[in-house]
C-alpha cells in the first residue's frame, strides 16, 4: 500500500515552511510538530538553506516534502531525483508538463533506491485559472487540463499527485483509491489570495485529498498551534464522517 492512503495519515496537515530564513523556519517547526504531520520544504527555503532545510524535518520527526517542481530534460530531471534521495525527503515535486520520459526517469531513479522518496507530479498551479491556461496555449478548462496531465504522470509511473482541491474529486475518480493526492490552496473559507482555486480542509478530505498543505493560515494566525490542530481536527472530521 502507498503511505499517505487516506487510511493511513493520522494528521493530513503539511506545514508550508515559507520563511526566509533557517532560524524562522526551524523556530516556527518545533512549535508545530506535534501539531501537523508533514513539513513542505519550497523553493525560497531550499536555495536559501539546501540540505540544512531537509534536516529541519528529521530533528523535528516529520517527513518532508521537497516542492522544487523540478522541469528539465530527462538526463538533468533524473540526476536532480538522485540528489534529493540523499536528502531522505518523503516526496519530491516535479511537473507533470515535462513530460513522460522526463516523470518516467525521475520514478525509475527514485524507486531504484531504499529511500522511500517518491515522485509527485505538479498537474495546474493553484495560482491558475481557464484564463490563464488560455493566455498560454491551452483552450481545454482547468479540470480536463489536470486530468489529462495526471494521466500522462500516471502512465509513466507516478502515483503521487499534486492538484488543488477543485480538481480533487475528478482526479480520484480518473485514478482511483491508491494514489496519493497532495492538495496546497487550503484556507479557513473558500476566498483565496494569490491562490485561486482553494476550498476548506473539511471540503478537500471529503473529496478525496490526502495531504492538505497549508502555509499562510497556520504562519500567519495569532496561534499558529491552535490553528494547525484545528485544521488537522476538521480533517479527520471529515474523513470519519
Amino acid at each position: 500500500m502507498i503511505e499517505g492512503a487516506k487510511r493511513r495519515v493520522e494528521n493530513p496537515v503539511a506545514f508550508a515552511l515559507d520563511f526566509a530564513t533557517l532560524a524562522d523556519a526551524r523556530r516556527m517547526a518545533g512549535t508545530l510538530s506535534r501539531d501537523v504531520g508533514m513539513l513542505k520544504v519550497g523553493l525560497e527555503l531550499f536555495i536559501h538553506a539546501g540540505r540544512a532545510a531537509v534536516e529541519i524535518g528529521h530533528e523535528v520527526g516529520l517527513p518532508v516534502f521537497l516542492d522544487l517542481k523540478l522541469h528539465d530534460i530527462p538526463e538533468t530531471v533524473e540526476r536532480a531525483v538522485g540528489q534529493v534521495v540523499a536528502l531522505g525527503a518523503r516526496f519530491v515535486t516535479v511537473h507533470a508538463g515535462g513530460g513522460p520520459e522526463m516523470l518516467r526517469r525521475a520514478v525509475l531513479r527514485a524507486n531504484s533506491d531504499v529511500s522511500g522518496l517518491r515522485i509527485a507530479a505538479v498537474t495546474v498551479l493553484t495560482s491558475l485559472d481557464a484564463s490563464d491556461l488560455a493566455a498560454v496555449g491551452v483552450p481545454a478548462g482547468v479540470e480536463a487540463h489536470a486530468k489529462r496531465l495526471a494521466r500522462v504522470a500516471y502512465d509513466a509511473g507516478v502515483r503521487s499527485f499534486v492538484c488543488s482541491p477543485r480538481e480533487v474529486r475528478a482526479m480520484r475518480a480518473e485514478l482511483g483509491g491508491e494514489v496519493t493526492l497532495i492538495t496546497p490552496g487550503i484556507r479557513a473559507t473558500a476566498l483565496g489570495d494569490d491562490q485561486k482555486r482553494t476550498a476548506t480542509a473539511a471540503q478537500a478530505i471529503l473529496d478525496g485529498a490526502d495531504w492538505l498543505v497549508v502555509g499562510r493560515p497556520i504562519r500567519d494566525a495569532p496561534d499558529p498551534s491552535a490553528a494547525a490542530r484545528g485544521l488537522a481536527v476538521e480533517a479527520r472530521a471529515a474523513r470519519a464522517g
